[in-house]
């Protein structure tokens, strides 16, 4: 059983198949140095393939002036690149956007480490290999192994020389195939000498320098190793998939501390290394400490944010956690995240300071208890600098108000003791002097009070300290004075300070964890999706004090502004404003995209606003936008910004699946509508045409003779037959006009007594077995309706009326005025009406089940008619006659010409079900 566990595939990893297989492949063409010949093994290789008839494309070619590999470019179309404006000067980049228009099937793209020139879409050029992948085209690349950022400083260690381009490993990882490109050390000097690499000023610096045998044979070893542990990697992945037993690795996971330090990079790089040896997972942990000694700086903050995002390019999980002591969230993290490694640099700072606050390699040694901490050798590396930054969180440096507060206050002590000098001793003005520094430290932190300590020390050793008017000491008791302020000011200012930046980084999570609970309670509530873009952008506009965009994609899959917050507006909303027309192509990018890009990204960072699609199941439901402009953001934004935007994500794929199963309820409605309709027609059609072909049949058989009766009952039947239809197809299409919207009242003054006549004329022979009586009152006033519909009401009533009664028996219609309303009744002497139908009688398609009588219809009559009265704003009930049979009622109102009392439902006669219209 378990070792059937074992061999279940990862839903993860199934996904990611299933994405890879829409993806275009990667093929990188490996070296351990330039001149190996990639470029040149990469172009006979497209040869081959366009050979083979695949369309083949230059991307972008750097052939360095050498003539074999200029004469390979020689029958490969090229796509022009794009050329850009840069400090006056015109530079050429890869026509990305060229390239995805023709879209070949392989293009050709060389250096993938490649910077791009500012103003590219991409900063580096691996990123735009990412896209054209993305869209499903297959690209040849070449690579040298120092390129690759996880051996970046062990290639440092080697040359001595730091290189600036690199490519993430998880790029690398995704090839599809890596070639290795090697040639021997002899071969590749040589090549430098002949001047077939750099040119003969640059190869023999190049050879005195990075060209070096020992420099070469050691880059060999890593081109190997990292060729080696791919097809290992291909090997293992090819067993699993393939249910071949062997020796698999436990499953962990690789810990290392992320921080300010320049060291930091070096161990991110070590650690992702030494999780790749050990096919475990890869963790950073940065641990926000309020009690620096010294507060961080946008300097520093950059530097964390670089180490943050160097950890996620190599495919580690980021955690960002808050405490006091370092040591003791690792091993917290450690032990939820099941660690069973850590990584950590070794000291560098003095022993004095071990001793003074510890070592931290003996202090994770102490409480790692079961995990292993492996301890790394690294030196500092230089500064670079980054197209993503941080905003600094701390007031600045030098705070006047504060030092000027203490200065104060010194003065006033010291103003206060030469006054009483003859009265007080210097032990008690020393005690005095304490009180400043005191108050300055609890009030302002740590270093007012240092100078309020300074100052107190200066002005205490100058006026009150033997000799007099002089900072000289004759008495070394008072340095302990001295040292007693300047002791007092660093412990209770520290803490102080500490205790803030304890109490601040409180509040900043307690908003975020706020903000964040307030915005997913009111949308948890809302399903339509524009309420949730207004209230998105709005609630992220005023936490953040910026302005926001929300973009969704229209019917037709372009995207538009579905909201828009502005800070400076009085309510905040904008509107629905287009964006300008550069920041909309930043967000139509990230939509086909899914990636983040604009301002303080490498994609697209020219842009104003930052663009974060909203994904759910790895596809983009839409795009937020917020406008950074020249502002930085902090980490803690950034977070909560991702945080916002996987709420909103969920909550309009929530609103566009709500939306989408009440189509399909509709739809489902639709389709038992078009069910019910066509059984109904079908049957309810059928008989009449039935009657009408017989008939006709029968007249048009010239073989036999019949009598004038006959002719006669046959031509009735005819028409009896064709006026069924003509009411069915009439209700059919009434029907169809509720239902559309499309009923338009013909309002003009109407005769009640006109209208039941018309109605009964057209009813015709089917009341002939019937006795019909009409009682309508006489001066009744004339109503504003549709004539028309109105006679169709009574019309669909009698024919009601008749169908369930039994012939032979009566039919009453009845008309007259009661206040404000005229109401007419249609009372027949049937089976009458049961309690359960009664409820439903004038729901479309319903049809009372009667025993005693079984009768043909749609079930669209009596819901035309209420629908009909509802039009004119009246009422239409249906009640049971106590003496037998049912009653159908309806009111409509007319402009009030007397007082005469309302009738109500109730109010009917059940003696003879004709209603009982007052008196």
């Amino acid at each position: 059983m378990k070792k059937e566990e074992e061999r279940r595939p990862d839903p993860e990893e199934l996904l990611q198949r299933i994405h890879k297989e829409h993806q275009g492949k990667l093929t990188i063409f490996l070296g351990a140095a330039a001149g190996v010949g990639k470029t040149y093994t990469m172009l006979e290789a497209a040869h081959d393939r366009l050979a083979e008839g695949v369309r083949v494309a230059i991307g972008w070619v750097e052939t360095h002036g050498r003539a074999e590999t200029e004469k390979l470019v020689i029958g490969l179309p090229r796509i022009a690149p794009t050329v850009l404006e840069y400090r006056g000067k015109k530079l050429t980049e890869m026509g990305i956007d060229a390239i995805l228009e023709q879209k070949p099937e392989l293009v050709l793209v060389d250096e993938l480490a490649h910077t791009n020139v500012k103003g590219s879409r991409h900063v580096r050029r691996f990123q735009d290999v990412e896209e054209l992948l993305n869209a499903g085209i297959d690209v040849y690349t070449t690579l040298n192994i120092q390129h690759i950022e996880s051996l970046n400083d062990v290639v440092a260690q080697i040359t001595g020389i730091i290189v600036r381009e690199t490519v993430p490993d998880s790029f690398v990882e995704q090839a599809d195939n890596i070639q290795l490109i090697d040639i021997p050390p002899e071969d590749l000097i040589k090549r430098l000498k002949d001047g077939k690499v750099y040119i003969s000023g640059q190869a023999q610096q190049a050879l005195k320098s990075f060209f070096r045998p020992g420099n070469i044979n050691a880059l060999r070893e890593l081109a190997l190793r990292f060729t080696a542990s791919r097809v290992d990697q291909d090997m293992a992945e090819y067993m699993r998939k393939n249910h071949i037993d062997g020796p698999w690795p436990a499953a962990g996971r690789v810990m290392v501390c992320v921080s300010a330090s320049p060291f930091s990079a070096q161990l991110i790089r070590a650690a992702q290394r030494l999780a790749k040896g050990l096919r475990a997972d890869f963790l950073a942990v940065y641990v926000d400490t309020p009690s620096r000694r010294f507060p961080m700086g946008e300097k520093e903050r950059d530097r964390v944010w670089r180490n943050l995002n160097l950890a996620e390019e190599l495919g580690g999980k980021i955690v960002t956690v808050a405490g006091n002591d370092i040591v003791e969230e690792m091993m917290n993290v450690a032990r939820n995240e099941n660690v069973t490694a850590v990584v950590i640099g070794k000291p560098r700072h003095s022993r004095l300071r071990e001793f003074w606050h510890g070592s931290l390699v003996d202090k994770l040694l102490r409480k790692s208890e079961g995990i292993n901490v492996y301890v790394i050798q690294s030196k500092a590396e230089a500064e670079t600098h980054s197209a993503i930054s941080t905003a600094r969180n701390d007031v600045p440096a030098i705070a006047w108000l504060p030092i000027t507060g203490g200065l104060v206050m010194t003065s006033v002590v010291t103003a206060i003791s030469w006054v009483g000098r003859e009265q007080l001793e210097q032990v008690n003005i020393a005690l005095l002097y304490l009180l400043p520094i005191l108050f300055t430290a609890v009030r302002w932190g740590r270093w007012p009070s240092y100078i309020t300590a300074l100052a107190s020390v200066l002005a205490f050793d100058f006026l009150f300290t033997p000799p007099l008017l002089t900072f000289n000491v004759s008495d070394i008791r008072y340095l302990w004075s001295f040292t007693i302020f300047l002791v007092i000011s660093f412990v209770v200012g520290g803490r102080t300070e500490m205790l803030k930046k304890e109490v601040r980084l409180t509040r900043q999570r307690e908003t975020s964890v706020r903000t964040l609970y307030d915005f997913s309670s009111q949308i948890a509530a809302i399903i339509d999706v524009n309420q949730i873009a207004w209230t998105f952008v709005r609630h992220t506009g005023v936490a953040l004090g910026r302005n926001t965009v929300l973009l969704l994609p229209e019917e037709q899959g372009s995207l538009k502004v579905e909201a828009q917050y502005e800070a400076n507006m009085p309510e905040g909303r904008g509107g629905q404003a287009e964006l300008p027309a550069a920041e909309h192509a930043v967000a139509n990018w990230v939509w086909v995209n899914g990636q983040v890009a604009g301002r303080s990204t490498e994609t697209l960072p020219g842009a104003e606003f930052l663009f974060v699609p909203l994904t759910v199941d790895r596809r983009t439901v839409g795009v937020f936008g917020i406008e950074l402009g020249q502002q930085k953001m902090t980490q803690e934004e950034r977070q909560l910004i991702y945080a916002w935007a996987g709420l909103a994500a969920i909550a309009v794929e929530r609103g566009k699946l709500t939306e989408a199963a009440r189509q399909a309820a509709l739809l489902k409605e639709s389709d038992q509508l078009r069910t019910a309709l066509f059984n109904s027609v079908s049957h309810e059609l059928r008989t009449p045409l039935a009657e009408i072909s017989a008939a006709i049949a029968t007249l048009l058989d010239s073989s036999t003779q019949y009598s004038a009766e006959i002719r006669q009952e046959l031509l009735e039947t005819v028409k009896s037959s064709a006026t069924r239809m003509e009411r069915v197809v009439a209700n059919l299409l009434n029907t169809a006009r509720l239902e559309s919207g499309m009923l338009q009242l013909k309002i003009d003054w109407c005769d009640v007594e006109d209208i039941v006549g018309t109605a009964i004329r057209r009813m015709g022979e089917t009341t002939h077995n019937h006795i019909l009586r009409t009682r309508i009152a006489p001066d009744l006033p004339l109503l504003r309706a549709d004539c028309v519909l109105l006679e169709h009401v009574v019309v669909n009533l009698l024919d009601n009326a008749i169908k369930y009664s039994p012939p032979g028996t009566e039919l009453t219609i009845a008309a007259e005025q009661s206040g404000s309303e005229i109401f007419v009744s249609v009372e027949d002497n049937g089976c009458g009406i049961s309690l359960q139908d009664l409820a439903k009688i004038f729901d479309k398609f319903y049809r009372a089940s009667q025993q005693a009588v079984q009768v043909a219809g749609t079930g669209l009559g009596l819901s035309i008619c209420k629908s009909i009265i509802e039009a004119h704003q009246g009422r239409i009930w249906a009640k049971n006659n106590p003496g037998g049979g049912a009653i159908f009622v309806f009111a409509v109102p007319v402009p009030a010409n007397g007082s005469r009392s309302v009738i109500k439902e109730s109010e009917w006669d059940d003696r003879k079900g004709t209603p009982n219209f007052g008196g």
